[in-house]
């Protein structure tokens, strides 16, 4: 049992050993397999790497290449660039050195020119100055006279002469200033009655407004002065708002446009809405009866004499002359006193009594439009009369009753007559105020001859002239060229005192009406 034991026991282990060398070799074939294997994909693996090293490394110096071809393009068109730029340059180097080389050539020629130049002015200057040593010599020789003998005596020659005609001249201004002294006392004398003359003047170029409170004044002047300016600027007078209470002085010298300001003025306090707009519409309402009072005073003035026949146009520009003034008398008061006066002496000495008082009631018709017509008044007076076919006795009397032609007729020297007794009566005219009228009348009519010039006021007593000019025609450049123009006419043909500041006005307006 034991020996069956032992063999079963010998035959298990020989078994196991037999197994276990067969597992073995098993595990070493399957492990050669896998290895074969490995090697083979390894192999397999490098071999991919070294394809896909030898591709990069390829396409990289395929790279390199263009890169290093991209580099030298754009190097070398730099570099034309820059030769192209040197050779500018070089080209504008070589001009300018054309340029020197020539200036340097031209100077040298005019140095070379001005030294042969110089040489021969200074041969002329040698020339000269022996042939006048020469000349000197030959005279002294003639005279008998040295040159300081000769210098001497025709100082002394001279001196003489020039003694005689600073004498005579002396004699001749000391006559010519004796002749003129007169004239010139009576001018300064005159400019200084004027000056002083303010109290008349005031009198009868102003006009006092009442206010019913000082609060109105305020609304008058408006918001930044628009209301105050408005006004002034379409009626052409000025308007003096101060510490009088509850009163408005409007000063113009023009009468007409003074009362035509004042009915504005008025008409805007009563009626209490005051704004630009409103000032126009009261401004031409106020024209409007103005021209109504003027065909009035005409009416009036015919009414007076018993004048009769006149054209209708006539007895507008006598109502005219009711605004205007003659060395402080008034025009029409005093027409009508003329022709009283010659029908008074024509009556007396049997002479035709209605054309008397005709001719006096027409004799200063041309003063009613000599601020806007050029000529005389007696020259206006005879052409209005012409036009409107007076008889020629009338307009000869107009004619002469200034001695502008002698007169013919007895109806003539009745209106000379009679205007001179009107005129000369005591407290009839004060000359100061004509003249000073006269002077700024003058000034508009030397402003308003300017192209371009709208309308031309005078103010503030002559001190300053106030222009609206034509937006269309006048820019604002050519402002400032006409406003010295202006000021130097009016330097040149005008006499005044003081200053006068020339204003220009230059306004745009756009007017449009909703529908």
């Amino acid at each position: 049992m034991l020996p069956y034991i032992i063999g079963a026991i010998l035959g298990l282990v020989v078994g196991c050993i037999v197994g276990a060398a067969l597992g073995w070799n098993r595990r070493k074939s399957t492990a050669e397999r896998e290895i074969g294997s490995a090697e083979e994909e390894a192999t397999r693996i490098v071999n991919e790497a070294y394809k896909s090293a030898e591709s990069k490394k390829r396409e990289a110096l395929v790279e390199a290449k263009e890169e290093i071809l991209k580099a030298r393009n754009e190097y070398e068109r730099e570099e034309k660039e820059r030769r192209a730029d040197l050779q500018k340059q070089e080209r504008r180097l070589q001009q300018k050195e054309e340029n020197l080389d020539r200036k340097t050539e031209n100077m040298e020629k005019k140095e070379e020119h001005l030294s042969n130049r110089l040489a021969k002015l200074e041969a002329t200057q040698a020339e000269a100055e022996q042939l006048k040593q020469e000349q000197v010599t030959k005279l002294e020789e003639i005279s008998g006279y040295t040159a300081e003998e000769a210098k001497a005596y025709l100082l002394s020659q001279l001196e003489a002469d020039v003694t005689h005609e600073s004498a005579m001249k002396i004699k001749e201004i000391e006559a010519r200033f004796k002749d003129e002294a007169d004239t010139r006392a009576r001018e300064i004398i005159s400019l200084a009655i004027q000056r002083c003359a303010a109290d008349h003047v005031a009198e009868a170029t102003v006009s006092v407004v009442p206010l019913p409170n000082d609060e109105m004044k305020g609304r008058i002047i408006g918001r930044e002065g628009r209301n105050i300016r408005t006004l002034e600027t379409l009626t052409g007078v000025d308007l003096i708002i101060d510490d009088t209470p509850e009163a408005i002085t409007v000063s113009c010298f023009d009468p007409v446009r003074r009362e035509i300001a004042r009915l504005a003025l008025e008409k805007l306090i009563l009626d209490g809405r005051i704004h630009p707009a409103r000032i126009e519409e009261m401004v031409e309402k106020a024209k409007r009866e103005v021209d109504a009072t003027i065909k009035a005073e005409g009416e009036r003035a015919i009414f007076e004499t018993n004048v009769h026949g006149l054209h209708p146009e006539l007895v507008k520009l006598l109502g005219r002359m009711r605004y205007r003034t003659s060395y402080g008398q008034n025009v029409l008061n005093h027409s009508i006193e003329v022709s009283h006066i010659a029908g008074l002496l024509a009556a007396e000495i049997g002479a035709n009594v209605a054309e008397a008082k005709r001719a006096g009631l027409l004799h200063d018709l041309g003063k009613s439009i000599d601020h806007e017509v050029e000529g005389s008044h007696v020259t206006i007076g005879v052409e209005l009369a012409r036009k409107y076919h007076e008889s020629e006795a009338v307009i000869h009397a107009i004619h002469a009753h200034h001695n502008d032609v002698e007169p013919q007729t007895v109806v003539a020297c009745l209106v000379q007559a009679a205007d001179a007794i009107s005129a000369a009566r005591p407290g009839a005219r004060r000359e100061n105020l004509e003249n000073y009228i006269k002077r700024l009348e003058k000034l508009e009519e030397i402003t308003s001859s300017f192209p371009g010039v709208e309308k031309s006021f005078a103010i503030q007593a002559g001190r300053e002239v106030r222009i609206m000019v034509k937006p269309d025609q006048v820019s604002e450049d050519q402002m400032v060229l006409l406003a010295r123009e202006i000021a130097k006419k009016i330097e040149d043909e005008l006499e005044y005192p003081g200053q006068i500041k020339v204003n220009l006005l230059r306004e745009t307006k756009a007017i449009e009406y909703a529908k």
